[in-house]
C-alpha cells in the first residue's frame, strides 16, 4: 500500500443511509429496497433483490466519501448496499496520518487480506443465504475482494497476479493513469489475462487520475470531478447490466 492511500479530500454532502449490522460487522447500509418486517413478523424483500456489497478503503466505514459514493450507488443502480467495518473498529484519522503518528505497516499487519477476507467472505455469504438476495455484485476500494455475481474495482491496492488469474466473474476495473498500487505490469496483466478467460470484462482507463481518485478526489477540480464522475457511472451501469434480474 502507498502513501497515495493516505491523502485525498473530504466532499460535501450528509449521507441518507443508516447503521446496523451485518453478521457481526458494524455496517452503513442504504438504498430503498432494504428488506422489512411485515405485520405478521415475515421478513419480506425488495422486488429486484439486488445488494451491492461494498468494501472500503483505508479510511474506513464512516468515511463520509465512502458512504456518499454508497448512497450513490443505492439510487442509481436500484440496489442496497451495504458498506461494513472491515477493520474491527479501528479508525483512521487525518490528524493521524498529518501528524506523522501513523503506522501503516502495523495497520497492514492487523488487517491483512489473510485476516480480513473471511470476514467479507462472511458478509456476502450472508447477504444471499440470510437475507435472500439473489444478486450481489462488490466495488471495492483499495481492499476490494470478490465472492459475489460480478466485481467492479476501483484502483485496487496489493493486487497479485494470482488473484487475476483466479477470477471467475464479470470484472470490471477502474484504471488512473498515476497508480503505484496497480502498475503498467498488472494492468497489462489483467488486459492479457481476464479476456482469455471467456469473462465479461471492461477495463476503464482514466489518464490523468492518480490512485484513489474515485473516492477521494478534490472535486473543487473539474478535471478530476468529471474523472469522479464517469468512474461512478461506469461501476453503476456495470451493476445495471449484471445484476438486474430479467
Amino acid at each position: 500500500m502507498s502513501q497515495c492511500c493516505l491523502s485525498g479530500f473530504k466532499w460535501d454532502g450528509k449521507p441518507i443511509g443508516e447503521e446496523t449490522k451485518l453478521g457481526k460487522n458494524d455496517t452503513y447500509v442504504t438504498g430503498s429496497n432494504k428488506e422489512h418486517e411485515t405485520a405478521a413478523g415475515l421478513t419480506q424483500y425488495a422486488t429486484h433483490q439486488v445488494a451491492i456489497l461494498m468494501i472500503h478503503d483505508i479510511f474506513g466505514w464512516t468515511f463520509p466519501n465512502a458512504r456518499l459514493l454508497a448512497d450513490h450507488y443505492a439510487k442509481e443502480a436500484d440496489a442496497t448496499v451495504y458498506l461494513p467495518d472491515f477493520f474491527d473498529g479501528e479508525v483512521v484519522t487525518a490528524g493521524a496520518i498529518e501528524g506523522g503518528k501513523f503506522d501503516l505497516m502495523g495497520f497492514i499487519g492487523r488487517h491483512s487480506k489473510d485476516i480480513r477476507f473471511p470476514e467479507i467472505e462472511t458478509c456476502a455469504k450472508s447477504l444471499k443465504q440470510e437475507h435472500g438476495f439473489k444478486k450481489l455484485g462488490a466495488i471495492g476500494f483499495c481492499y476490494g475482494k470478490n465472492l459475489v455475481d460480478c466485481i467492479s474495482t476501483a484502483h485496487p491496492s496489493l493486487l497479485q497476479k494470482e488473484e487475476i488469474d483466479a477470477v471467475g466473474v464479470p470484472v470490471q476495473i477502474i484504471a488512473p493513469e498515476n497508480d503505484p498500487q496497480l502498475t503498467p505490469e498488472l494492468k497489462a496483466h489483467a488486459n492479457s489475462v481476464i479476456p482469455s478467460l471467456n469473462l465479461e470484462y471492461d477495463y476503464q482507463y482514466f489518464p490523468g487520475s492518480n490512485h484513489g481518485f474515485a473516492v477521494k478526489c478534490d472535486q473543487s477540480d473539474v478535471k478530476q470531478k468529471k474523472a469522479l464522475e464517469r468512474a461512478k457511472n461506469a461501476g453503476v451501469g456495470w451493476f445495471a447490466q449484471f445484476l438486474h434480474l430479467h
